[in-house]
């Protein structure tokens, strides 16, 4: 089960990242974009507890932990996409199963095997060669480093989406935690904007902060349902395991960049891009 779970939320991940890609090269306002993101995922993760009747308790909490990074790995995936090229972002914010192995085998003593390890080398070899590969610029350069910081910070979500399941919290109001607490992250940062800028000097956008809002809760439908289904996946399978089954939404994204964008690859970048790609396959198939 875990295996079906993975895949599908590497679907809604998928998913989530075109849209993110989408959203980006559209004059609307970041924030309130992402405030209705995570406030649809807040709704439906409420309306579900109620429904089923779940229990409030302390490990909830863990949610809150949870919607911190994910405040900011969105947030970062989403300038990333705005100002870098999208495969080179993509890939980058498809890899936090690199981190999660390393830190599951330290905090729960999920032993990485020599094959995992062969396969970590072949995923950190092929980001070197896409990051110095001749098609980067200094505006590649910056996606990258937003790329970066977005696998950084959806690691520690995955490792708490784990820990959830370790401690048994309930999840749609861990969820609810998670997706409230970025609801207010996002919407908090909205209203400082709103009070930095003089009204003359607002720049127009071609969406009202309203329709960003409602094209943002459509945004939101695959983020909570991608979390539902990788939290089920975690429950069921090792942290590193599910983490690099998940990474493989990069896979959509890239389908899109190269066949809707017309997102052309240098040879040297298209070997980087295949020796990660590989790599996320390895962890896939020799995880155990």
């Amino acid at each position: 089960m875990w295996l079906l779970f993975s895949v599908l939320a590497a679907c809604c991940f998928g998913l989530r990242g075109i849209l993110y890609h989408w959203t980006s090269q559209q004059s609307l306002n970041r924030n309130v974009l992402l405030c209705g993101t995570f406030f649809m995922g807040a709704l439906i993760s409420i309306v579900c507890a109620l429904v089923l009747h779940q229990a409030w308790t302390m490990s909830a909490l863990i949610g809150v932990q949870m919607g911190l990074f994910s405040f900011g790995a969105n947030a970062s995936m989403f300038k990333g996409f705005a100002v870098g090229k999208a495969s080179l972002v993509a890939i980058l914010t498809g890899l936090p199963s690199v981190i999660v192995v390393v830190f599951a085998y330290f905090l729960w003593n999920e032993r990485l095997n020599l094959l995992q390890f062969f396969a970590f080398v072949v995923i950190v070899v092929g980001i070197l060669v896409v990051r110095y590969s001749n098609d980067i610029t200094l505006r590649n350069l910056q996606g990258a480093g937003w790329g970066l910081l977005a696998m950084l910070l959806f690691a520690g979500n995955d490792l708490s989406s784990k820990w959830t399941t370790l401690v048994k919290a309930p999840l749609f109001p861990t969820l609810f935690f998670m997706f409230i607490t970025g609801t207010c992250c996002f919407a908090l940062w909205w209203i400082k904007d709103r009070l930095q800028e003089k009204p003359d000097n607002r720049v127009s956008t071609k969406w009202s902060e309203k329709q960003t809002f409602v094209i943002g809760m459509g945004v939101g439908i695959t983020n909570v349902a991608g979390m539902i289904l990788i939290i089920h996946g975690f429950a069921h399978g090792k942290a590193g395991l599910v983490s690099a089954v998940v990474a493989l939404n990069v896979l959509i994204v890239l389908l899109y960049t190269r066949f809707i964008l017309k997102d052309r690859f240098s040879r040297l970048e298209q070997s980087g891009l295949a020796l990660a790609l590989i790599g996320i396959l390895m962890m896939k198939l020799v995880a155990s």
